[in-house]
């Protein structure tokens, strides 16, 4: 059913609406601001990405609302011919998939492009111009049954189907049809399919091929870069209004099995009596992801049934882990019961039973993973805090240097503004032996410490209301410690961004930048500038740890288009210097795509145990 035909609900009724629209877009901060008044007056929250070459919103709210905001988009002329995918729906279980979900707050941002083909920003993506064919759901339909009631053995193998998402999404509903191979890449995300068409291209090549994804939007990119290459490979089709508006037309599911996994709170959506997959560990028939359970290495989804998340303490790993030898120790059941809870012919036990178990790494596992590094580390230059040094932050990363050791090296140096060192008031040596409250002034220490032997402080960025650039030695601290100090620190910017092309010009090449809290602002901005400067990235990717955002919050700013991986506390964390939701906020400026976010349980400081230290070797097993 189409949105214009969709009924009105009751006005407390919720619901969630998806569409995309590829097409120029004349005015891009015009843009922002119509979704930004619009959504806010409606009450609709989710996310809403645009790009110069077009949009891509999921938004929910109240259905009414829903309504109106279809209509004044569709009163737009960008958005002629717009499939609006409407549908209401119950309102999220619980608070942690509408966050996870997006769904609490509105998030409207600039990107490069709607959805990330590849990881490297400065790789361009085919154009959707070239995109392949679209099917409706019953032309799509008609095609699949023609191909499995053909019997002619030459008709046989002409067509296949090619499944563009993600494995966490295949895992619980695919297309499957007689005489049609359903080809599913099994990729962590969608970045990652270029790769796979490149090296699987002959399964491809001569064939007519069927493509499909959520809604439809990963298709038009992926369709046209098939297309690309040229002769063998014309004949590329895709499902028009994806899997969501094939099930509208055939409800009893047709050709596609089990369900639609969505990028909402609705989780999936589909047959609730058809289940196709079945739980990580035990493999008893499953496919709720609304418990949010993920791997503990990759952070993606995993499917663990009720009863084995009941059990404390268990770590889950996912398939693309498992088959590269991921895990601190053995994951899965013992030998003897994958026995008895699998038949040797599943394709599940034949996963697992193949699977190299995680904390088990053969010497030949070692050399492919690690061949390449004996000729040449990746080079990161490291940024420390807010009065710290060089020295001081290789001490305090020491631990994770030894632990990378096989993959980088890493480099320091000092920033270039000097601050004063500073020093409180604190009793002096008899008075903490006394039990008197009341102390007299006479009896605090009122000099500085000893100058003998203390190490100079920097910082990448100052308050430009403090005389600290003119102060030498000591000084008495004006007030205790200010964890929001962080704020007030936006002057110098300018002369730390040329000291740093200095020391890549003079210590470089480098492959990433890390920083620290300070040093993960200064990092954001200094890949902004390159960014806007229209200037090649003098780094690879971008590691940010316990950072927060300097960067103005203008809504029509452009996404940081660098690969980056921001590791910072939990909201339960214990970081007392920079909170959970600034580190949030310095994340959301780069280009969600190519970024990864790793929260902890731990204080102002990088962890260095599994599983956070295993994800960061993910992240950087891809520059090697």
């Amino acid at each position: 059913m189409a949105a214009s035909e969709t009924p009105t609900e009751g006005g407390d009724r919720a619901g969630v609406l998806l569409y995309y629209k590829y097409a120029p877009v004349p005015d891009l901060p015009s843009l922002v601001r119509f979704y930004d008044s619009n959504c806010r007056s409606l009450a609709l929250l989710g996310r809403v990405r645009i790009a110069p070459d077009g949009v891509n919103v999921t938004v929910g709210g109240r259905m009414p609302s829903l309504e109106k905001h279809i209509a004044a988009v569709k009163s737009m002329i960008l958005f002629e011919g717009t499939d609006f995918k409407l549908a209401s729906c119950d309102h999220p279980s619980d608070d942690r998939i509408a966050r996870e979900c997006g769904f609490t707050s509105l998030s409207i941002r600039v990107v490069k492009e709607l959805v990330t083909f590849r990881s490297d920003p400065l790789l361009d993506s085919p154009k959707v111009c070239n995109a392949g064919r679209h099917l409706s759901a019953v032309e799509f339909h008609s095609v699949l049954h023609d191909a499995g009631n053909n019997l002619e053995s030459q008709a046989q193998n002409q067509f296949v189907l090619l499944d563009a998402r993600n494995l966490y999404e295949t895992r619980i509903g695919k297309f499957q049809a007689t005489n049609v191979e359903t080809l599913d890449p099994k990729i962590r995300q969608y970045s990652d399919l270029p790769s796979w068409i490149d090296e699987h291209s002959e399964k491809l090549h001569g064939k007519h091929i069927l493509m499909y994804c959520t809604g439809g939007i990963r298709c038009e990119t992926a369709s046209a870069y098939i297309r690309s290459k040229g002769a063998g490979f014309e004949n590329v089709f895709q499902l028009f209004g994806g899997i969501q508006r094939y099930l509208e037309q055939f409800p009893d599911g047709g050709y596609f099995k089990g369900k639609n996994f969505v990028f909402d709170h609705r989780i999936s959506v589909g047959n609730q009596d058809d289940v196709i997959s079945s739980c990580l560990l035990c493999g008893s028939s499953f496919d709720d992801y609304s418990s949010r359970c993920r791997c503990n290495y990759c952070r993606m989804l995993v499917l663990v049934c009720y009863d084995c998340q009941a059990i404390a303490g268990r770590k889950y790993v996912c398939e693309l882990c498992q088959r590269n030898g991921k895990g601190s120790e053995p994951m899965m059941l013992q030998e003897n019961e994958l026995h008895e809870e699998l038949s040797s012919d599943s394709l599940e036990a034949t996963e697992i039973t193949n699977a190299t178990f995680p904390g088990v790494t053969t010497p030949t596992q070692t050399h492919k993973t690690y061949a390449n590094n004996h000729l040449r580390k990746l080079r990161i230059l490291c940024l420390h805090g807010f009065r710290q040094n060089a020295s001081s932050f290789k001490g305090r990363t020491s631990s994770l240097a030894k632990k990378l050791k096989d993959m980088v090296e890493f480099v320091f140096v000092d920033a270039p503004h000097q601050l004063p060192l500073i020093y409180q008031l604190r009793p002096s040596e008899p008075d903490l032996l006394s039990e008197q409250t009341t102390d007299a002034p006479s009896s605090f220490q009122q000099s500085p410490p000893p100058t003998m032997n203390c190490k100079k402080r920097f910082a990448w960025l100052i308050d430009p209301n403090s005389n600290s650039l003119e102060e030498q030695g000591w000084r008495m601290a004006d007030v205790p410690f200010n964890p929001l100090q962080y704020q007030q620190q936006t002057y110098g910017f300018e002369a730390s961004y040329y000291y740093l092309k200095d020391v890549i010009l003079r210590m470089g090449p480098f492959d990433g930048i890390l920083g620290f809290s300070q040093g993960a602002a200064m990092t954001a901005l200094f890949c902004q500038q390159q960014q806007k400067r229209c200037s090649v990235m003098d780094f690879r990717f971008a590691i940010l740890c316990s950072g927060f955002s300097a960067i103005s919050r203008d809504r029509s700013k452009e996404s940081i288009r660098c690969p980056s991986l921001h590791c910072f506390g939990n909201s339960q964390g214990q970081d007392r210097q920079i909170a959970n939701q600034a580190s949030r906020e310095l994340a959301d400026m780069f280009e969600e795509e190519c970024s990864i976010v790793i929260e902890h349980d731990m204080g102002h400081i990088i962890p260095t145990r599994s599983p956070y230290l295993d994800q960061m070797k993910e992240f950087l097993r891809r520059f090697i």
